[in-house]
């Protein structure tokens, strides 16, 4: 799994999919425009509404769920990364949320 910036992610939005793996109260405080949500604790029964031909990037509050939800789809033959301070670097960057 590789760590990857709030500013690759910005990049890479268009080739990847962005998966939000916060609880839904943490969601409601806003998310990256057009990630999928799924709260960690719903990822093996929700894992068909991933494509595994399109790279994933993780992403949760920190940093620490993400990485441990990309390292699960990498070994679920995804190709995943997490971004790297999660939602408190992104919104510290200025970049947009819903």
């Amino acid at each position: 799994m590789a760590e990857i910036s709030v500013t690759e992610t910005a990049q890479r939005r268009d080739i990847a999919r962005i998966l939000d793996v916060r609880e839904d109260f943490e969601v409601s405080e806003g998310m990256i425009p057009g990630a999928l949500h799924i709260p960690m604790d719903q990822l093996q029964e929700r894992l068909s509404e991933l494509d595994p031909a399109v790279p994933v990037i993780a992403v949760c509050r920190s940093g620490n769920r993400s990485a441990r939800v990309a390292d699960a789809l990498n070994g679920a033959g995804f190709s995943a990364d997490t971004m790297t301070g999660g939602m408190i670097a992104w919104t510290r960057a200025g970049l947009p949320t819903t």
